[in-house]
């Protein structure tokens, strides 16, 4: 973990798994503002940690920055770490909200993991820290229950 970017205007090697992805934050600007910021990863990809066959899911990540933000190209490393990383959905989706969560230190965060059906039965997983504020609004994550999703 690093107060500066280590990654961002430099060439980037894909990481090798999720624990050897930096992830790096910066300050935010607007520590006194509580506001909402939403990022979507629609092609996340990682693998059955049984069959070793590609699981895909969208994830969408609401947080209400307290001191830190994180910088977007580590978060889309740190995605594609997961590509050759075995491991069942829900620990993927909790290990992601967990990870930022203690690397931001947020007021707020929510992640939603919306996976494609494995065996006939799609497995969707949300994990959340910390209260939202009241005085914000949070739109819903916009994907809808599994009915062949497109």
């Amino acid at each position: 973990m690093t107060d500066a970017p280590t990654l961002l205007g430099h060439a980037s090697a894909l990481p090798a798994s999720p624990d050897e992805a930096q992830l790096d934050r910066v300050p935010n600007p607007h520590e006194d503002t509580n506001y909402v910021a939403r990022f979507t990863c629609p092609e996340f990809t990682s693998l059955c940690p049984v069959t070793g066959q590609p699981d895909f899911a969208i994830l969408v990540i609401d947080y209400v920055p307290g001191p830190w933000l994180v910088e977007s190209k580590s978060l889309k490393l740190y995605f594609h770490s997961f590509r050759n990383h075995g491991a069942f959905h829900e620990d993927c989706t909790v290990a992601i909200g967990k990870r930022l969560a203690a690397l931001l230190q947020p007021r707020f965060l929510r992640i939603g993991g919306y996976w494609y059906p494995r065996g006939g039965i799609p497995i969707d997983v949300f994990w959340q820290t910390g209260e939202m504020p009241q005085s914000l609004f949070l739109p819903d994550q916009g994907v809808s229950p599994y009915r062949a999703r497109g």
